[in-house]
């Protein structure tokens, strides 16, 4: 069953080698046009048909987007000169992006607001409990500092990114005062038993 490979080789380089009869590609060609004619006044008329098209849609194309990038350079320039708040003007927040960056933050917002009612204050964990209390009044403070940010300098990645962070920073704050907590009320179990 099994060929040797060598013997294949060999039987291809002596068919590659054998050559097209003399005249053969001459008398295909023949034969295709017979078969089938070209009609050449059809296809002059239809190319000059097709390059005409092809210059009307790229001309109504051309006039299509500079009237687009004329829209959007203004709207642009609007967001730019937007004017600084006054102190009584409403700061915007992630929600007022858009509504996916709203979902972030509410759910940030809420699991921070449920985690710390969790935090119960003892005269034990009180000490540990207002340094995390302090840090987290800090990380407020910035978190109002970028929505002014946010407010007067509109959406950019960088404030976008920095709310979130501060965010996602709050919230693991508590986690570790929880588990801080939690290792401090285990210690004082086995302080108690002993």
């Amino acid at each position: 069953m099994g060929r040797d490979i060598r013997t294949l080789f060999e039987n291809e380089k002596k068919a590659s080698q054998e050559k097209m009869p003399q005249g053969h590609q001459a008398r295909f060609l023949e034969k295709l046009d017979e078969a089938l004619p070209v009609e050449s006044s059809n296809i002059k008329g239809f190319s000059m048909l097709q390059i005409a098209a092809s210059i009307v849609i790229l001309i109504g194309l051309g006039f299509g987007a500079s009237q687009f990038f004329q829209k959007s350079s203004i709207v642009g320039t609007e967001i730019v000169v937007a004017e600084k708040p006054e102190k009584g003007a409403q700061l915007k927040s992630l929600g007022d992006i858009s509504p996916d960056l709203k979902n972030v933050e509410d759910y940030y917002l809420a699991n921070i607001s449920l985690e710390l009612s969790k935090v119960k204050q003892t005269p034990v964990n009180k000490e540990l409990f207002d340094g995390y209390v302090i840090r987290l009044a800090e990380l407020n403070q910035e978190y109002k500092h970028l929505s002014v940010e946010l407010t007067e300098n509109g959406p950019n990645e960088l404030t976008v990114s920095a709310l979130i962070d501060n965010l996602k920073l709050r919230l693991n704050l508590l986690y570790r005062l929880k588990e801080q907590l939690k290792d401090l009320n285990t210690s004082e179990e086995a302080k108690q038993k002993a």
